[in-house]
């Protein structure tokens, strides 16, 4: 009896927890690579990363990457070492107009993160308005949302990597952005994401932050950076926006 007690509590507790933090949200901002797909699940990151070096290495600039980010698995860290040595340069441009069209490639195979359509489908039909507000190209996450029939949930509000790599989350802008147009107070407003990058973000743009993590590692790392709310699944999520509905 004790023990059963003591197992139900804590789950009690998260849930009482996660209740309150989806029925304060008015507007809901979701991170796109994590919480609603894995997007290079069908088409390796890794072999992205790679498609950038080689591009580079063309051009004769392989010394502007060292040895460890040439061999970097993240396409994205390419790019953020490319935009430190030669900030809102051309080479920059020409190399995110890249990683866009390898995003785009990947948008058809990518894999959708298990209850995020009716969760997104759910807050849309009890009225909260969504927006993305991803580090990814927001012309991908469009492409995504309309092969899943989700656009309507969410267009015009998808606000994601530009040129100026400087505006890329922790940097809250395009939090901000989807707020301004959404018309949202920061206080009614959720952003969900899966990294401590995205927490980060909410962090400066005043929103509350719910933690995605399909795994222990990216658990580990939301904690380690203060995530508060964080879940393994986005069942209890929609659980609990049903139970509010």
């Amino acid at each position: 009896m004790t023990t059963d007690t003591q197992q139900t509590g804590p789950v009690t507790a998260e849930t009482e927890n996660l209740y309150a933090v989806i029925e304060q949200a008015r507007f809901v901002l979701f991170d796109f690579d994590g919480p609603i797909c894995r997007l290079f699940a069908g088409h390796s990151a890794e072999d992205v990363a790679k498609d950038l070096v080689r591009w580079l290495e063309q051009q004769g600039l392989r010394e502007l990457l060292t040895e460890e980010e040439r061999v970097h698995p993240d396409p994205m860290a390419v790019l953020y070492a490319v935009n430190r040595r030669h900030p809102h340069s051309d080479l920059v441009v020409e190399l995110e107009d890249r990683l866009t069209q390898q995003e785009l490639k990947a948008a058809p195979s990518a894999w959708p993160t298990e209850f995020a359509d009716p969760l997104i489908r759910t807050w849309s039909a009890i009225g909260v308005r969504l927006a993305v507000a991803t580090n990814n190209s927001p012309r991908t996450a469009a492409s995504y949302l309309e092969g899943r029939g989700l656009a309507d949930c969410f267009v015009p509000n998808i606000y994601g990597r530009t040129h100026d790599l400087d505006q890329l989350k922790p940097h809250p802008h395009c939090l901000n952005r989807a707020m301004n147009a959404l018309g949202a107070a920061p206080r009614s407003t959720l952003m969900i994401g899966d990294a401590p990058s995205d927490h980060q973000a909410a962090e400066r743009a005043g929103v509350q932050f719910l933690g995605y993590a399909r795994n222990s590692h990216k658990e580990k790392l939301l904690r380690d950076a203060g995530a508060e709310h964080v879940v393994g699944s986005l069942e209890p999520v929609l659980q609990a926006l049903r139970g509010q509905a």
